[in-house]
């Protein structure tokens, strides 16, 4: 599929995903509940914008920005360094869902791909008690 028929392009393209991104942010700073989420990434989150705006656009169709960036994803082992048990990838997906559901209608397709965030979410646990919820 290229970009034009690709969910990127379906949802808005680069001025969606920016906006996405922007809010996740703002909400892993504001929520209380992100307070575990938001302890693992440094005092400034502008780099860390930067990467999961290039990681969502190419993971979206859109055009590869990360891999032609930095290689490969390999998301599980460039996040080894910190510490992500349940509270953290629960803070994550709470900002992602507020976030996405600001800015993205609703739709199968949305609904499908916060489906496909949920896994890739779980995955990045890496603290054994932190288990995909039932």
């Amino acid at each position: 599929m290229d970009a034009q028929g690709s969910p990127y392009a379906a949802l808005g393209g680069e001025s969606m995903v920016r906006a996405l991104v922007a809010r996740f942010y703002v909400l892993m700073d504001i929520l209380s509940e992100a307070a575990a989420c938001r302890a693992v990434h440094p005092p400034s989150l502008v780099r860390a914008e930067e990467k999961l705006f290039e990681y969502l656009t190419g993971w979206l169709g859109g055009p590869p920005l990360y891999t032609e960036k930095y290689g490969h994803p390999r998301l599980r082992s460039r996040h080894f360094m910190a510490p992500i048990g349940a509270a953290e990838v629960e803070g994550w997906l709470l900002c992602f869902h507020q976030a996405w559901n600001e800015i993205v209608p609703p739709s199968p397709l949305a609904n499908g791909i916060l489906e496909k965030i949920d896994r890739l979410g779980w995955h990045m646990a890496n603290r054994p008690a932190a288990a995909v919820p039932a």
